[in-house]
Order: structure tokens, then C-alpha cells, then sequence
């Protein structure tokens, strides 16, 4: 992988020739799991295709891609209890922290907006430094338990049936603003 300013990054919708490169590259940036003793998080199987396909058919899956047309971040978005759901956020660690995450949630966010949506949910790890305390930076706020809506809740039990631990996760929200004379990111 090459790395590329993100700035000349376009960000577009996914096709479907690029659904097997998400797969690879949610891998890769999984690894940085590895570096925080969080092995398990790391060799989990990423989204496969057809999982991918289902969101990327209802046009919730936009990439960043370079110069050549290769995908080097991706968001995947729900839909869940009226709220624009970032289900999974990855960029390749050629070109991380470099700002194309945060381009990616803005571009779900002015989604959101012209959709008519709310705001932006998602869940993450309450410590791990590109999660919670980086989607802090970046206008989420932190659920409190009475605050987490029934779909929320159904997500977390189903991380929980699926062996990750409830106390470190947590669910976050970012209200969208409405209204084109708003500009986002």
C-alpha cells in the first residue's frame, strides 16, 4: 500500500469490485488491536463480502480511495432506531491519522443531514485510544444507560453473545444539524 495525502482522497460510494478489498483492509487496520494486547479484537474475521454487499446495495458503504481508484478507508452505515448506525469505521495504517476517518463520519453526517436523521450512533472500546476517546474529538458523546435506545441495546447483546465484554464497550451519539446553510467537518 502506498501512502497518498488524504486530502487528494475522494470519497465516493462503494462498488461492488471493491467489497473484497474492504475485507483485507478492515485487517489490517484491526492489527493495531495487536499492539494493546488485544489479540482477540485483531483476529476476528471481518465483515465478508456478502455482509458488506447488503449495506453497500442500500448505499451505506462509502470508501476513500486514491489516485487509482484504491480503497484505502471505508464506513459502513445502518440504520437503527431512526439514526444513522457507523457499524464499522477502517482505514489502512498507511495513511491513518491522517484525517480520513474523520472525513468519512463527516460525510455520513451531511448523509444523515440531507436524509433527515438526528444523529449518529455507534458503539466502540471505552479506552482504546481510536475509539471512544477519538470519537470524543470528533462530536460524539457517551450514552448513559438510560439513554441507549432498544436497538442499541439488541446491538450490545449481540457483541455480548459474541464474546465481547459489555464493560469496556460503550455507545455513542452525534446529533446531526439540519438545514443547508449547516456546513459539516
Amino acid at each position: 500500500m502506498r501512502t497518498t495525502e488524504v486530502k487528494e482522497l475522494e470519497i465516493r460510494l462503494a462498488e461492488w469490485d471493491d467489497l473484497a478489498s474492504l475485507t483485507e483492509l478492515q485487517l489490517a487496520a484491526g492489527e493495531a488491536f495487536r499492539g494493546i494486547g488485544m489479540a482477540d479484537v485483531a483476529d476476528n474475521p471481518p465483515q465478508n463480502v456478502e455482509e458488506l454487499a447488503v449495506f453497500q446495495r442500500a448505499g451505506r458503504v462509502w470508501v476513500g480511495v486514491d489516485s487509482v481508484g484504491t480503497p484505502v478507508g471505508f464506513v459502513v452505515v445502518d440504520l437503527l432506531d431512526g439514526c444513522a448506525h457507523i457499524e464499522q469505521v477502517s482505514v489502512h495504517p498507511a495513511v491513518g491519522g491522517r484525517g480520513l476517518g474523520r472525513r468519512l463520519i463527516d460525510h455520513v453526517a451531511s448523509w444523515a443531514a440531507d436524509m433527515g436523521l438526528p444523529a449518529l450512533t455507534l458503539s466502540t472500546f471505552r479506552t482504546v485510544p481510536w475509539n471512544a476517546p477519538y470519537y470524543r474529538r470528533l462530536g460524539f458523546s457517551e450514552l448513559e444507560t438510560e439513554q441507549i435506545t432498544p436497538g442499541l441495546r439488541s446491538m450490545m447483546e449481540a457483541e455480548a453473545a459474541f464474546g465481547l465484554d459489555l464493560s469496556v464497550r460503550v455507545c455513542m451519539r452525534r446529533s446531526v444539524k439540519q438545514g443547508p446553510d449547516v456546513l459539516l467537518g
